[in-house]
């Protein structure tokens, strides 16, 4: 970015403060800022010993001579699965439901804490008898099931860090994380269920250890989908046979604050695969604090759900790991939202009173596109918060999450926080912050965020620039998995002694953060700085626009041009048509985004496009549409969700040229 950072295009002023009912009631009071800002490292050791139960407490907080390794908490010991499962029991609380699971084709189970107690110490024992034990890696492959939990929770408690691969991988990606990892045990299905039908996923294994000189003694086949599956006898096990088998109980051992507690490799790597890996100790306070006073996670009232994938951070910080070690009470989807109709995440939320959901920008806008008269076909007064995660948001769709779905009543905590950081970094307290749409506002109380430019200063308040990391913090990751040296040269080496991964952010005139999504999303158009997640952003608060994807491309003439991509509402789509190829609705958008921001961001070109490229995880994949955009060949389309949507938009802009 240049010395004048970014261009600050959008100005939001809606601010809605938390009703006197909610802040009354919320875990998370202002007083925590004042507390951490007094003596951080006091603070963090109370959180420590608030949500954490530790076999040998530590003596020192924090210990950064090493830096940038950290080490938290040290010289105390825990044991994670005791901290989600243990201890609840022991308090008496193993009638309380740990999951209520649902499968996609309408099967159901609800787990108390006591069930799924049982079940972790025999998959604990299924994992020695294979002999796994301390420091032995462990890689998971499995649909959104309750095994997954049941896995991650088993490897933690017999101190093997686990490696979960996002189920919609290759095997070809399977086989890298294998590799790096150093795997001993693959953890896998038969398959599971997607949009109505069985996907396999034992082939993909198969496939991933057939290359090479695999790590890999045995593989554990969950029983999903009943698919028919290749077998090899000196590998493959089931696992309801192994876990039949198993002893029934299992002393847990504690290990080491430090100790890895699980490796994930960060998506869309080229080359070799970038394994982030945690520690125990530091990891289970943060989420833990988080869940309590961001989500506001009451355990002996609340029904949560979180949306996410285990695969991705989202799924162990915020269903495995920081709401089980509250003892919470949530749901497990399998499924896709529109399976098998387009209501089915309200119907589960009418369905189990789920009282708090936290969900990503793009569903929110998925479902904004397929219109408001879909939820309110269903009961959703239960709901009394709200979350957003994954990317920023833009606040038109802020907006309908706040009204449609969340009544007009319900906070929003719109969250920033990457699979490096852990846990939530920045964020509204719900019972405390009046919060802004489209902002995730202030760091937590414990967290330093600062917006830098160029030369690591502070930005003045409504400029633009780096968002920087300023201390230490319990959740962050200790390294990359076997490459200390890329490790400083990824995150610490752009400023001294400060943490970067990459995100652009600007101060709004209120000191809020505005997190723009990557600096490589940063676009320099005729020298003016902008970024592409504002110009959605306006395109987005247009009324017949669902989804908006922008891209810079080579321009002759400006330096980079700004080309849209846009997915209209559903009562929009038949307008476009009936307009030839929309070309008066074109218009109408390119004067839209004018007006809104100024000339200089009116878009080159908009394509209204039926949809976006997409992952399976539901982030828009924009290298590919820079590809179409600078009519390049379209890059590597294996991690689409849909990978004929390029065929379609490459199509219309040939078309259109």
């Amino acid at each position: 970015m240049s010395e004048e950072g970014l261009s600050n295009l959008l100005h939001e002023e809606r601010t809605f403060p938390p009703s006197e009912e909610f802040a009354a009631a919320a875990n998370g009071r202002s007083e925590l800022y004042e507390q951490a800002s007094a003596d951080r490292e006091a603070f963090w050791a109370d959180q420590a010993r608030k949500f954490v139960s530790w076999e040998n407490d530590f003596d020192q907080v924090l210990d950064w001579s090493d830096a940038p390794f950290a080490k938290w908490f040290v010289g105390g010991t825990l044991n994670a699965c005791v901290n989600a499962v243990d201890r609840h029991v022991e308090a008496g609380n193993g009638d309380r439901v740990a999951i209520h699971f649902v499968g996609e084709p309408g099967d159901t189970r609800d787990i108390t804490y006591a069930e799924l107690h049982q079940q972790v110490q025999k998959a604990a024992n299924a994992l020695a008898d294979l002999g796994v034990g301390k420091g032995d890696t462990v890689a998971i492959y499995l649909p959104m099931i309750p095994e997954a939990v049941v896995a991650m929770l088993a490897c933690a408690r017999l101190g093997a860090p686990h490696s979960v691969v996002f189920g919609g991988f290759s095997a070809e990606a399977l086989h890298s994380r294998i590799d790096d990892a150093g795997a001993k045990v693959v953890i896998t299905a038969d398959g599971g269920w997607r949009r109505g039908k069985p996907g396999a996923l034992k082939p993909a294994v198969d496939a991933a250890l057939a290359v090479g000189d695999s790590p890999v003694e045995k593989v554990l086949v969950v029983r999903r989908t009943e698919q028919e599956v290749e077998w090899n006898d000196d590998r493959d096990l089931w696992w309801h046979e192994q876990l039949e088998q198993a002893a029934d109980t299992h002393e847990a051992e504690a290990f080491d604050a430090e100790h890895p507690l699980f490796i994930l490799y960060t998506s869309g790597t080229t080359g070799k695969p970038k394994g982030i890996f945690h520690a125990t100790g530091g990891y289970v306070v943060q989420t833990a604090y988080t869940s309590s006073v961001v989500h506001d996670i009451h355990p002996e009232s609340d029904v949560y759900w979180c949306t996410a994938d285990i695969g991705w951070v989202t799924g162990h910080s915020y269903i495995v790991y920081g709401p089980m070690t509250l003892g919470a009470t949530q749901v497990m989807y399998e499924g896709t939202p529109d399976t098998p109709h387009q209501g089915r995440f309200w119907e589960i939320v009418q369905d189990k009173k789920v009282t708090v959901l936290y969900t990503a920008p793009t569903a929110i806008r998925t479902f904004m596109k397929w219109g408001k008269e879909i939820p309110a076909k269903f009961d959703l007064s239960s709901l009394r918060l709200l979350g957003s995660v994954g990317e920023p948001i833009n606040p038109e769709a802020w907006m309908w999450y706040r009204e449609v779905i969340g009544g007009d009543r319900c906070p929003i905590v719109d969250t920033w926080w990457q699979t490096e950081t852990g846990a939530i970094m920045i964020s509204p307290l719900p019972g405390v912050t009046p919060t802004r749409p489209g902002s995730a506002q202030h760091a937590i109380p414990g967290i330093s965020a600062a917006v830098v430019d160029d030369m690591g200063q502070p930005v003045e308040k409504g400029s633009g620039g780096y968002l920087v990391l300023t201390e230490p913090w319990p959740s962050m990751l200790r390294g990359i998995w076997g490459d200390p040296q890329r490790y400083k040269d990824t995150y610490w080496s752009r400023f001294e002694n400060v943490y970067f991964a990459g995100d652009g952010a600007k101060l709004d005139e209120d000191g809020n953060i505005w997190v723009l999504g990557r600096v490589d999303d940063v676009m320099n158009v005729s020298g003016h700085r902008m970024s592409t997640s504002e110009i959605e952003s306006a395109l987005v608060s247009h009324p017949k626009v669902a989804e908006a994807a922008v891209v810079g491309a080579a321009d002759e003439t400006t330096g980079q041009a700004i080309c849209a991509f846009v997915i209209l509402r559903e009562e929009a789509v038949q307008e476009a048509d009936d307009a030839g190829e929309g070309s008066d609705l074109v218009a109408e958008l390119r004067n839209h985004v004018a007006k809104e921001i100024g000339p200089i961001a009116k878009p080159r070109q908009i394509m209204i496009v039926p949809e976006l490229p997409k992952t399976r995880s539901g982030k828009i994949m924009r290298r590919l549409l820079k590809d179409v955009a600078e009519h390049r060949e379209v890059g590597d389309v294996t991690t689409l969700a849909d990978s004929s949507v390029m065929n379609a938009i490459s199509a219309g802009l040939n078309k259109g040229d």
